[in-house]
């Protein structure tokens, strides 16, 4: 296939397999577009795009304030298709929870979605059997539960639950054009159902939301497009099969591989097929079909080398010979077949004080990776929920608008760190299995407590402990940077062993604790816990990785400045993260100060 076969989709700059996307046009279904009439003169919050982060949206702001009058305008006809629609399909722990639990969507995930047996990564680059190489997963399930999701169900499926609670959504819409307005005025937005000859019709509103995705209305507009740093690229296809990585070993060549997990599913993860510079996604839709995708940094491996599928086939047969054996045999199976040049992008404001907002890839997009994407909308939506509320009430918006937008900025900044000029090392069987521990300590340690515990705007919480998470915010910008130096030094042993995360006593308690219900002491508490054991992984990473590299000039003198700087940690007989009501008695130890205590929070994972 050549270049003249891929297109650019000028809305939302995506390369597009144009034989793929006849394929998906020819299988999508269609109805008419939801009638014009269905969407008022005037609204109180008018959603520019009904896709995931919209129309989630939508349903918090009718879940917090029943009265309001919400409007959402979507340019794609409904129902949109399944399987072969977005990616984004993969929730983490933030994500599941936003959509379960403050939605209230959680028979719907449990009924129509696959429950995601968590992350899973192997070490697999050129070889055939991934039961020879390291595996970084858990064994069994981790408490708090996430989904798969196949998008075009879930979307099609909040389009109507919105409907149900009372959002006026018309689909197949086109926005025109959008009258910003500074004062008290209320925004004019004119838009027109989307081939067809309707007439143009006006909607004002007094708030207006731009969550139309890369197509970044609002953004274009105002000048709001911000490049990084992080240039790395994405493709995607979809197969109409199930890629069940289980079944690549054969239980009677090798019964101890399938007896490590419990369940033997390993397919429902979402498998990770990692090498120097990139990493292939595997996620399974509950449609039956299976999401691929290669992500890489342009550095090692360029797009031209996978752009087509044809092209990525090539590069999988040489990178990830197992997968490509796996799909040769169901290439008229393809679905679609897409590519992002660059799909990290910044926004230099998201909210404002004149009453308009960004979510979701209208405004930042960090990296897939750790499939933080859902992540961020729960963020971005609950700081949009908030603003409505307390202008509604009418409250002054203009320093917690800036504050908002600075938290998320700071939210977005620092978990950056995790993944640009990362994905050298992504390849390194010695340093990534230790890097996911602390990227996942970092986060259920701190950015979910936030969000689990309902304090992302808990202004007096988060002031109280601004010392402790910019300590956590510079301790987490120094690891990284150690990680990078100590890959340069590692010897990548690649021996053929799961690395359990489930068998970290301390790693799946600090999971768990996102269940406890804590009133504000207990979760100030929570949080100086988390600060004291990230002090104490850190100090344990560096202490471990300079003594196994002996003499091989490793340095540390990042991390040892941000912890010689910080404030001493508390003792470790705290209980603060597993106590779900009253403090345990003086001297109880808990899984994790049990660790901490013995400076093995790493037994089991490190080299």
């Amino acid at each position: 296939m050549s270049h003249s076969d891929t297109d650019i989709d000028t809305d939302t700059g995506t390369g597009i397999d144009t034989a793929t996307r006849r394929h998906a046009d020819q299988v999508a279904p269609r109805h008419a577009p939801t009638p014009a009439r269905a969407m008022p003169d005037h609204v109180d919050v008018l959603i520019m795009g009904g896709g995931l982060a919209g129309l989630t949206l939508a349903l918090q702001l009718k879940g917090r304030m029943p009265d309001l009058v919400v409007g959402v305008l979507e340019r794609h006809a409904h129902p949109v298709p399944v399987a072969a629609h977005k990616v984004g399909e993969s929730s983490v722990e933030i994500g599941g929870h936003y959509f379960a639990d403050v939605l209230g969507l959680k028979d719907h995930l449990q009924q129509k979605q696959l429950r995601k047996f968590g992350f899973r990564f192997f070490f697999s680059d050129g070889h055939d059997r991934i039961d020879q190489v390291t595996e970084i997963g858990a064994s069994r399930h981790l408490a708090v539960p996430s989904w798969q999701l196949d998008r075009g169900i879930f979307e099609n499926f909040l389009a109507e639950e919105a409907v149900r609670r009372g959002v006026h959504f018309v689909d197949g819409a086109a926005v025109q054009r959008v009258g910003l307005q500074d004062s008290d005025t209320p925004h004019r937005i004119t838009w027109a159902p989307r081939g067809t000859a309707g007439a143009p019709r006006d909607t004002t509103a007094r708030w207006l939301v731009d969550a139309c995705g890369r197509a970044g209305l609002l953004k274009r507009q105002l000048g709001l497009a911000q490049d990084n740093a992080h240039a790395c690229h994405a493709v995607w296809f979809r197969i109409e099969a199930r890629i069940a990585v289980d079944d690549w070993v054969d239980p009677q060549d090798n019964p101890g591989w399938h007896q490590r997990c419990d369940p033997p599913a390993r397919w429902l993860s979402t498998n990770h097929l990692v090498g120097p510079g990139y990493w292939v996604w595997l996620i399974p839709l509950a449609s039956g079909s299976h999401s691929v995708g290669i992500v890489a940094d342009p550095r090692l491996q360029p797009l031209s080398e996978m752009d087509t599928f044809e092209r990525a086939m090539t590069w999988l047969q040489q990178h990830q010979p197992r997968l490509h054996r796996a799909l040769e045999g169901h290439r008229h199976l393809l679905q679609d077949f897409r590519f992002f040049k660059r799909f990290s992008h910044g926004c230099t404001q998201v909210f404002s004080e004149h009453r308009w907002a960004l979510t979701g890839e209208a405004g930042l997009f960090l990296d897939p990776f750790y499939s933080p994407g859902s992540d961020f909308i729960a963020i971005a939506n609950t700081y949009i929920t908030d603003l409505v509320a307390q202008d509604r009430a009418g409250r002054r918006i203009a320093q917690r608008a800036r504050v908002y937008d600075e938290l998320l900025h700071s939210f977005h900044d620092t978990t950056m760190a995790l993944y640009q000029d990362q994905y050298a090392l992504f390849g390194d069987p010695e340093v990534l299995p230790v890097k996911v521990i602390w990227d996942y300590t970092y986060y259920w340690g701190v950015l979910a407590q936030l969000v689990f515990h309902r304090r992302l705007t808990d202004l007096a919480a988060l002031g109280d402990l601004k010392g402790e998470l910019a300590q956590c915010q510079a301790l987490n910008v120094a690891v990284q940077a150690y990680f990078r130096d100590w890959s340069v030094h590692s010897a990548r042993a690649n021996p053929p062993r799961l690395r359990d995360q489930a068998a970290m006593p301390w790693f799946a308690e600090l999971n768990r604790s996102l269940l406890d219900t804590l009133d504000d002491a207990a979760f100030r508490a929570r949080i100086r816990a988390s600060t004291a054991l990230l002090r104490a992984l850190a100090q344990e990473i560096v202490d471990r990785s300079t003594h196994a590299h002996a003499g091989a000039g490793l340095q540390a003198d990042g991390v040892r400045d941000v912890l010689a700087g910080g404030t001493t940690a508390p003792s470790t007989t705290s209980t603060t993260l597993s106590t779900p009501a009253a403090p345990a008695a003086p001297g109880h130890r808990t899984p994790i100060t049990e660790a901490m205590a013995r400076a093995a929070l790493l037994d089991g994972v490190f080299p």
